[in-house]
């Protein structure tokens, strides 16, 4: 997943991530410019998720 797809769809994702982890905060999920990793990473670490499984997963959301 390349940074500009991430940064080009955050705010659809950010909703559907609150609605399926609600225990997410908007400092999670706050996206700041180049600090993409930084973002994956935590997400990674809150969800319990493999870089590849977040991946697919944000992916899936469309």
């Amino acid at each position: 997943m390349d940074k500009l797809e991430i940064k080009g769809k955050w705010n659809e994702w950010k909703g559907k991530i609150k609605q399926a982890y609600g225990d997410l905060t908007e400092d999670d999920l706050k996206y700041e410019e180049g600090k993409d990793d930084e973002l994956l990473g935590r997400l990674q670490q809150k969800l319990g998720k493999s870089k590849d499984e977040l991946a697919d997963w944000l992916k899936s959301l469309g």
